[in-house]
């Protein structure tokens, strides 16, 4: 069986180290975060590269505030306009999948995987297989292909350190006891925007409404998983390959405050939490000091809580919840098929050609058609994961007529 998270290397950096940051997915709400704590002890922290899809013209901001040796945007169409914003800076610049896969193998101490979706995979397995630091934001890599990221990034030495805050939680209370003596963990979830809504409702929840978030400000994709409650379902999958745990061993409750972020419960009786206010520095910082600390967001004032509430999700309201929970117990190709529709189906309902209550159908639909036709076999390696979620992606996009009339 494969060790849990960290992955950690021989040679620990000490806290008074300088550490070479590279930062993938720079302009997105997880870059900026990170951004804020670095900039905050710029003695102790070099910007080796940084990344971004097409906004070139903020990355190229970035990297000149940061000091960054090297910039890089995924859309070649951008190459133009990040060589204009950068001229006459010395910063190197690149453009395209390649340009953002070599600033993740870049001599860089520690990266942060903050790319979005199943674009993410190659440049954070390329900064893995450096046997560096990585700070893992993107669940899509554990997701569309767990076993073979986790079993590629033991054999080069790195060290995964989790930075989505639920993850990062269990990381930190894991620390309470030996791992045989662990029952299950557990993962709280806001609920999001609709926790109290009835069905008829979400059924008909406008984009508006969806992008709401009660407690925290992220992107619009995983604000919109979040509302589906997918986003909880990616996190089960994605918990299940950090922490080597059977799906039976991770549950999930609904705490509103989102201040417990998530729970170990050992042998003994004995429930082990992690706390904190709804800021994605705290993990973040917890990762970027790892084994140290640093100081993250303000300080929680428990004295300033009213109640901390934690209830049973309800799947017959979030059906997004339960496909990821089948999917993680099916294994193989299954969780890959689950996000590529996903995916899909979300960029549909931001475009306005899918209803709230067709995200959950078009996946559901997706699963059933692809295990109709084969397409759930275990990816050996990344190639073929990424096989899979175009083979998954192609066949969403396929029956999204379909759906979108049956849920009009």
């Amino acid at each position: 069986m494969m060790s849990a998270v960290p992955l950690q290397r021989t040679a620990e950096i000490t806290d008074h180290s300088e550490r070479r940051v590279t930062l993938l997915g720079a302009t997105g709400s997880i870059g900026a975060s990170a951004i804020d704590l670095l900039k905050r002890q710029p003695e102790r922290y070099r910007i080796e590269a940084v990344t971004a899809g097409r906004n070139a013209e903020a990355l190229a901001k970035l990297a000149r505030e940061l000091g960054a040796r090297f910039a890089a945007v995924a859309d070649p169409t951008c190459y133009a306009a990040l060589k204009e914003a950068l001229a006459g800076s010395g910063i190197e610049i690149g453009a395209g999948e390649a340009a953002v896969i070599e600033a993740a193998r870049r001599p860089a101490d520690w990266v942060i995987a903050a790319i979005t979706g199943a674009a993410g995979l190659k440049p954070t397995l390329a900064a893995a297989e450096r046997g560096t630091i990585v700070a893992l934001a993107n669940k899509e890599c554990l997701v569309c292909a767990g076993t073979a990221f986790m079993r590629r990034a033991a054999a080069a030495g790195a060290t995964v350190l989790p930075v989505d805050s639920e993850h990062n939680a269990i990381f930190q209370a894991l620390g309470a006891g030996p791992r045989e003596a662990v029952l299950r963990i557990i993962l709280t979830a806001s609920g999001g925007p609709f926790r109290d809504w009835p069905l008829e409702a979400i059924r008909n929840a406008t984009l508006e409404e969806a992008l709401k978030h009660p407690n925290w400000s992220m992107g619009p994709k995983i604000t919109i998983d979040s509302a589906t409650m997918m986003n909880k379902g990616l996190e089960i999958i994605e918990a299940h390959h950090l922490f080597d745990l059977a799906a039976d061993q991770i549950d999930v409750l609904v705490h509103p405050q989102s201040i417990v972020h998530g729970m170990v419960e050992f042998m003994d009786g004995s429930v082990v939490a992690q706390l904190g206010p709804p800021d994605m520095r705290v993990p973040i910082a917890h990762c970027l000091a790892w084994p140290a600390r640093i100081m993250g967001a303000n300080r929680l004032r428990l004295d300033q809580m009213t109640s901390l509430t934690f209830a049973e999700p309800d799947l017959a309201r979030f059906p997004a919840l339960r496909l990821a929970c089948e999917a993680l117990r099916a294994g193989a190709g299954a969780p890959t098929v689950l996000n590529a529709a996903n995916e899909v189906a979300v960029a549909e309902f931001i475009g306005g050609r899918l209803r709230f209550c067709g995200i959950a159908a078009l996946v559901e639909a997706t699963l059933e058609s692809s295990a109709s036709r084969g397409l759930l076999h275990e990816p050996a390696d990344m190639e073929e994961a990424l096989a899979i979620d175009h083979d998954a992606r192609r066949l969403a996009r396929d029956l999204l007529p379909e759906i979108a009339a049956k849920t009009i």
